[in-house]
């Protein structure tokens, strides 16, 4: 394994690309998550609520814009004040939302989030259904997609019809159009039937994506319960012969990566955690700006782990704020963190 070093400042992640505005396409849930106001109640004690935009796709579009990149966002929201706030976010942000659709009879989702007084959640959602799941593939922004260098998704998409149907359309045309496949799992088993249905709808488009980020807690979940610090466990169960890059994040930690041909481990950057909602989002979208703009850093395992350098302080800055959309940082606030803890 790589030695546990942090890496060299990495380059402006728009700054390899012809125009730096290679495009970062994110396809699935945007919400409102109602964030407590003070750490380590329930929902029932929490004395008030501070409004968050969320949904882990369009944190990633945001990330991606917020650092200088160029990114949409595809997805239905409620035609009701919650949706259009949230699509007016979108806007403010610079996230192309001409793959946005509103419904009419479905409500925008919200997700009540409980901070245990270490800074991790616990979710409530009400989607029954909202609008997000009744996404249909006729919906879909096709022009959009043709020109994603990066498509973006999560697993909560894949749920139920005709989501999953878009969702899997929109993965055929991104495909053909030769564009790199990015998969966060984003395990939420409150929002599925069973253990067994989540694990199988997450797993059934597993070999499609080029690049998989996925969390110690999943990897648990997904292989029945082994070791997720093991190597053999990673490559031998997870990583498929498509695959380009799986990072396994830890959190505070930092992140492991595997490709092909190399493997190591890059450390996290060390911050006091406020709220970790979004966090793995916002090293998502640190990630894919680099990727789009540079994709041959897949091959490259110097300047792959200085991306993913970049990408945990992108994590680090966000979880010192609540909220998810909120917290995410620009460029400059991340290298002015990597500057704080290098000097």
């Amino acid at each position: 394994m790589a030695q546990n070093r942090a890496p060299a400042t990495p380059k402006d992640p728009g700054s390899n690309s012809q125009d730096g505005k290679a495009l970062v396409v994110c396809f699935g849930e945007m919400l409102i998550d109602f964030v407590p106001t003070v750490n380590g109640v329930s929902l029932a004690e929490a004395p008030a609520f501070k409004k968050a935009p969320g949904g882990a796709p369009a944190n990633v579009a945001v990330g991606v814009s917020r650092l200088g990149g160029s990114s949409a966002f595809i997805g239905k929201l409620g035609d009701d004040e919650f949706g259009h706030m949230l699509d007016d976010i979108l806007k403010q942000n610079s996230v192309d939302n001409s793959g946005v659709r509103f419904d009419a009879y479905a409500r925008t989702a919200l997700a009540f989030v409980t901070l245990r007084s270490d800074g991790e959640r616990e979710f409530l959602f009400f989607r029954h259904p909202s609008a997000d799941m009744l996404l249909k593939e006729s919906e879909l922004e096709i022009n959009t997609l043709k020109k994603a260098k990066v498509f973006h998704y999560g697993s909560i998409s894949l749920i139920s019809e005709p989501c999953r149907s878009a969702h899997i359309a929109a993965l055929k045309v991104v495909k053909t159009s030769g564009g790199i496949l990015s998969y966060d799992p984003n395990l939420r088993l409150a929002l599925w039937p069973s253990a067994e249905a989540a694990k199988e709808g997450i797993m059934s488009i597993w070999d499609q994506a080029d690049v998989i980020k996925i969390s110690e807690d999943e990897i648990v979940f997904l292989t029945g319960g082994d070791d997720p610090h093991d190597d053999n466990v990673v490559l031998k169960k997870l990583f498929h012969p498509n695959l380009k890059l799986l990072v396994v994040t830890e959190g505070s930690h930092g992140c492991r990566y595997y490709t092909k041909e190399f493997k190591g481990r890059v450390p996290g950057v060390k911050v006091k955690p406020v709220d970790t909602t979004g966090a793995g989002d916002a090293f998502v979208g640190g990630l894919l700006s680099s990727l789009a703009s540079d994709p041959s850093i897949l091959k490259d395992e110097k300047r792959l782990k200085e991306a993913l350098y970049f990408a945990n302080a992108c994590g680090a800055v966000t979880v010192t704020e609540r909220g998810a959309i909120p917290a995410l940082p620009t460029k400059e606030a991340v290298l002015k963190l990597i500057k704080q803890v290098s000097s």
